[in-house]
């Protein structure tokens, strides 16, 4: 089990490799960083996301990464992304691997998101904040590449025609810059030839 982990874990870690991440130039926007941890479990690999709280100040209720601002403390954006993840999710930097980064995106609230990827050991235990998390949800890699589960469209954005992604598990509707984030990410796997299931 483990070699076939370390084998998806250099799997993702050489597909990012061959990525070029785009950066955003805009010096308006604000900094900010998330973490897309990837992880198997019970058989199959999920990707960590959280139901926002209506308490927090942007992405009431919304799905979303571990992440947030750039504080004046952080080194960089990596440690915004670490930083932020232990505060919501209870997840130790220790216990985090980074495996490489994706392009930026950027909010209608002004932020420019840069999004690491990464992994944890499994099982972990996370401890999510109580005023930042209202749950926590696990979403399997499958599912989120099984075209039943997504639907993707053309709208306006910035001015520009663009695919919009908005995927659905469970209850959970996943859209905007999650949305953008996760589809570059699988859009990734798929081209490096991830495996996908029947």
């Amino acid at each position: 089990m483990k070699e076939l982990y370390d084998r998806t874990i250099q799997f993702v870690r050489a597909a990012l490799a061959n990525h070029q991440p785009d950066i955003l130039p805009d010096p308006t926007l604000k900094d900010s960083a998330v973490l897309l941890l990837l992880y198997p479990k019970e058989g199959e690999y999920c990707v960590l996301l959280n139901k926002r709280s209506m308490e927090v100040e942007f992405n009431k209720g919304e799905m979303c990464f571990p992440g947030g601002s750039k504080d004046p403390e952080d080194a960089d954006l990596v440690a915004t992304a670490l930083r932020e993840s232990e505060e919501e999710m209870g997840i130790r930097p220790k216990d985090i691997i980074i495996l490489g980064e994706l392009s930026e995106t950027n909010t209608g609230a002004g932020f420019r998101i840069h999004p690491y990827v990464g992994t944890i050991p499994y099982p972990y235990t996370f401890t999510p904040s109580g005023i930042e998390i209202a749950e926590v949800v696990e979403v399997p890699v499958a599912h989120l590449m099984d075209p039943r589960n997504y639907v993707e469209d053309m709208r306006m954005r910035n001015g520009v025609l663009t695919r919009m992604t908005t995927f659905t598990y469970n209850e959970h509707r996943i859209f905007g810059a999650t949305a953008r984030i996760l589809r570059q990410f699988l859009e990734i796997l798929e081209q490096s030839g991830w495996p996908k299931e029947e």
